[in-house]
């Protein structure tokens, strides 16, 4: 068989090989595509099953931090400053968390939209301290 005859094949894949590098790339594909539709679909679900029509996505990432640092203080900021301190880092010091091999939260499980009730339980715990 002559150079000019064989097909072109990527720099330092044999003819031997050929075929099963084209197979896994194929499938690469597919994984990588099904990842990104995955993700897609993933985000808006998560904020749907937290309360995202009832509270704005900004009060979902305040509520969700404030179980998770037990500290009711704690927002989210938009936008982020550029060299602010990583996120959570004042709030670190109030977490409950039991720490080991395995860190274990303590804060309880977040059901279906139960932020939109943990908020309006905040609110009014305010707004009766305030009077």
């Amino acid at each position: 068989m002559s150079p000019s005859s064989t097909p072109s094949l990527p720099l330092g894949t044999s003819p031997a090989f050929a075929g099963m590098h084209k197979w896994l790339k194929r499938g690469l594909i597919v994984c990588l595509t099904a990842l990104v539709i995955e993700g897609a679909f993933t985000v808006p679900f998560c904020f749907i099953y937290y309360g995202w029509p009832t509270l704005s996505l900004q009060d979902v990432c305040s509520e969700l931090m404030r179980v998770r640092y037990s500290d009711d203080n704690v927002v989210c900021q938009y936008p982020y400053p550029l060299f602010g301190p990583a996120e959570g880092e004042l709030a670190k010091k109030t977490a409950q968390d039991r720490w080991g091999v395995l860190p274990r939260p303590l804060y309880k499980r977040i059901g279906f939209r139960e932020l939109v009730t943990i908020h309006n339980e905040r609110l009014a715990r305010q707004a009766a301290s305030k009077t």
